[in-house]
């Protein structure tokens, strides 16, 4: 099944009711071809082979063992070598974001839906608030939930999107959520939301145990869905 085949179905009133809306930061809310997060993944890899003492090859095999192991390297460095997360963070996210520019049709795709917009990342406030500037949508947003507000658990773990949910009040089952990684959709799902999967240009396998909706497209895709509702 396709991107563009669910984007054209008629399954869109199932967001009929949605209060919230919920999405991710990176590589969601701009295509994961700008690189981006690719620029930051380099620079974890470069953080963690100055931390730990292994060559760059070795760091790039311990970054995906922390993942797979700890839901994001970071909490693999906080467990097993002591690292100050705010270093951490401060360092990795020292990217270049002069990639990212205003994105008017999403802006106003957003504008349109009914209810209220958050982000939930695993990165930081001030990551989240420079990368939704650029975009010319951070005026879109009611609240932001990053990883510190999560205690630097990352998502898919439970008591982030618990701790998520209370901060802003709201009910799972009239939210909305859209993620570019299909393990951070299970929990959403299990809760009630509506589950969105955002993707690059390559779509994966559909994976309907995530998933309800799968998108290329965010902005076209938010349009599809008001469209949907006002009509």
């Amino acid at each position: 099944m396709t991107a563009d085949a669910l984007l054209a179905g008629d399954d869109l009133s199932l967001f009929a009711g949605v209060r919230d809306w919920i999405f991710d930061l990176d590589d969601t809310l701009y295509p994961p071809e700008i690189g981006v997060f690719t620029a930051v993944m380099g620079r974890i890899r470069s953080y963690m082979a100055r931390v730990t003492g292994v060559t760059a090859e070795d760091a790039f095999a311990l970054q995906r063992n922390y993942a797979a192991r700890y839901g994001t390297t970071l909490r693999g460095l906080m467990e097993e070598h002591d690292v100050d997360p705010e270093d951490f963070l401060a360092e990795v996210h020292a990217v270049d974001l002069s990639v990212l520019t205003p994105h008017p049709a999403l802006a106003a795709a957003l504008s349109r839906l009914p209810g209220r917009k958050f982000i939930l990342t695993s990165a930081t406030h001030a990551h989240a608030g420079e990368t939704l500037s650029r975009l010319g949508i951070d005026d879109r947003f009611d609240g932001v939930f990053d990883i510190v507000d999560a205690g630097f658990l990352p998502k898919p773990a439970e008591a982030t999107y618990a701790g998520f949910l209370v901060r802003f009040s709201i009910e799972p089952t009239v939210a909305a959520m859209f993620e570019d990684t299909p393990r951070n959709l299970v929990v959403p799902r299990a809760l009630g939301m509506r589950t969105v999967l955002v993707t690059g240009r390559t779509t994966p396998h559909f994976d309907g145990a995530a998933a309800d909706f799968i998108t290329a497209d965010l902005p076209a895709f938010l349009t599809h869905i008001a469209d949907t509702l006002s009509g």
